[in-house]
């Protein structure tokens, strides 16, 4: 038990009856004729009407469906919301967002983002007529400074995919609404709604890629927005029917199932990441370790007063050059070499070469995503066996070096 409290203190406090609106908020057995405890998957395409127009709440499965809606209140309850809209993928969840933009708005983006999202901004967004400015909203002079008279969105993601940067919410909020007509939407896949409720903290839309810790099972790609106002939720709602990027029934049913562990799993990837960090950061075949739950990492004090905690997400840089980097990937057992994150399972990845491959190379080098840079994404698996798979690899990318832990 002290172990467990030290790895937390000194973080915001939990949210109350998470765990409870987990597992109840939008699946009472009465909304059903059967009763059934867990919310059925409703795989039916169209609904019958009452009379021309009239009908019970659903009549085509684009534009609502009641597994659907199960998540949704779920999501906005943990998210601590009035509303909640899933989406096909994150991309999706992105794209509706970008389209509440008309053509000669400008979109600021914070410039270390998620590779997709970055390839969007610039080679489809841009192109559509909206203008793109990224930068480091890390520093809120840097984002006054970028705010024109054509902002009407800021984009954040907190943390920064891969450098784990974090960034300072409510300080952006305080900025953005000073400007009439400026969003400010948060991509909270890295946090969960268990570690991070950006509405709370002045956003106006919190964005998720649910197919990461929301889902947590690794056999879901989905994406999630939710938002307080009644206006911004119905221009969203007219376009999540209009554009018809949604998910289907079975995965959001798997997603609803998802959210039941979400605050056991997210506790243990945070127990299993703290201890990665600390291997890490204390081996001489490692140059340097990116974890915001490490008093080293810049923004340690940011991230304990805006979240509850950190996720399983731990980025260093090994020593020596691509070929080390690429050794050692190769020589992992446990941890598996694969993109995305959040799953139970551990995984690794080259952000260079994988995830953030489509980002222009001189934009990657300004992000110091170089070719010694490694993204983990810590699973639940026993910590003596994580720590084992990775000190095997390390050992085979420098075999010159001893492991002095």
């Amino acid at each position: 038990m002290a172990h467990k409290a030290a790895a937390t203190e000194g973080y915001l406090e939990g949210f109350q009856h998470f765990a409870t609106q987990a597992i109840h908020t939008g699946q009472e057995p009465e909304q059903w004729n059967s009763m059934a405890v867990v919310p059925p998957i409703s795989l039916a395409t169209t609904f019958k009407q009452i009379a021309p127009g009239e009908y019970t709440g659903y009549e085509y499965s684009r534009s609502g469906n009641p597994t659907r809606s199960c998540l949704e209140k779920a999501v906005a309850a943990l998210d601590g919301a009035k509303y909640c809209l899933a989406y096909a993928s994150g991309l999706a969840a992105t794209l509706n967002v970008a389209h509440l933009l008309k053509t000669g708005d400008e979109i600021i983006c914070t410039s270390d983002v998620y590779g997709g999202t970055n390839r969007y901004f610039r080679r489809i967004a841009s192109e559509m007529g909206l203008k793109i400015t990224f930068v480091d909203c890390s520093d809120l002079k840097c984002l006054e400074a970028a705010i024109s008279p054509e902002t009407k969105l800021v984009w954040l993601e907190t943390p920064t995919n891969p450098t784990l940067t974090v960034v300072d919410i409510q300080g952006c909020a305080d900025i953005t609404q000073k400007h009439k007509d400026v969003l400010l939407a948060v991509d909270n896949t890295f946090m969960s709604a268990y570690f991070q409720r950006p509405l709370a903290l002045g956003a106006d839309l919190c964005m998720y890629s649910a197919t990461k810790y929301m889902n947590g099972h690794t056999d879901v790609v989905m994406g999630l927005v939710s938002v307080n106002c009644d206006k911004l939720y119905e221009r969203l709602k007219f376009l999540q029917n209009a554009l018809g990027a949604i998910p289907s029934p079975f995965d959001c049913y798997l997603l609803n199932r998802g959210l039941k562990t979400l605050h056991l799993r997210m506790k243990q990837h945070f127990q299993n990441a703290v201890e990665v960090a600390k291997y890490l950061e204390n081996d001489p075949r490692v140059e340097k370790v990116i974890f915001p739950g490490l008093p080293s990492h810049p923004q340690y004090e940011l991230t304990k007063r805006q979240c509850t905690g950190v996720p399983g997400m731990v980025t260093f840089y090994i020593k020596g050059d691509l070929e080390h980097a690429r050794t050692f990937l190769k020589n992992l057992k446990l941890f598996v070499l694969a993109e995305s994150l959040g799953g139970y399972e551990s995984l690794a990845e080259h952000p260079a070469i994988m995830t953030h491959s489509s980002v222009p190379e001189e934009m990657r080098a300004t992000l110091k995503i170089s070719d010694t840079l490694i993204r983990l994404s810590v699973g639940l698996e026993d910590i003596e066996d994580i720590i084992e798979d990775l000190d095997h690899a390390l050992k085979a990318a420098h075999p010159d070096l001893t492991n002095k832990n």
